[in-house]
């Protein structure tokens, strides 16, 4: 009975209209940021690298890597955060892993993925 309950009040707090966010996709997370007494949305686009826990459970997470002035910038969004304004799929990436972590190590023309085409 308690199971149920905890499901049904996780289930209210799913969002709705999500895109499928496939590994090794370009996508642009608009997330809000709080400074101070003002809120800004700020952009981050990067490669989809992880997912936690899948779309469905009210824990999961993606983490998006991008490339900044040489520096690789990791971050970790909630998949169900208020905080997320939208994502966007900029293109889906041609992979055969479930994490990629070993674009870490990977610099320059080499840390690009292929384009996956669906014709």
């Amino acid at each position: 009975m308690r199971r149920q309950q905890i499901e049904w009040l996780e289930a209210a707090e799913l969002r709705k209209g999500l895109p499928e966010l496939a590994i090794g996709a370009q996508v642009k997370v608009n997330y809000r940021i709080r400074e101070g007494e003002k809120e800004r949305v700020q952009a981050f686009a990067g490669v989809l690298i992880r997912r936690h826990d899948g779309q469905s459970h009210l824990t999961s997470t993606f983490t998006v890597r991008k490339v900044t002035q040489g520096f690789g910038v990791e971050r970790i969004f909630p998949t169900h955060s208020p905080l997320i304004e939208s994502v966007e799929v900029l293109r889906r990436g041609k992979v055969r892993r479930a994490k990629l972590y070993y674009l870490r190590q990977l610099r320059g023309k080499k840390a690009r993925l292929r384009e996956l085409v669906n014709a």
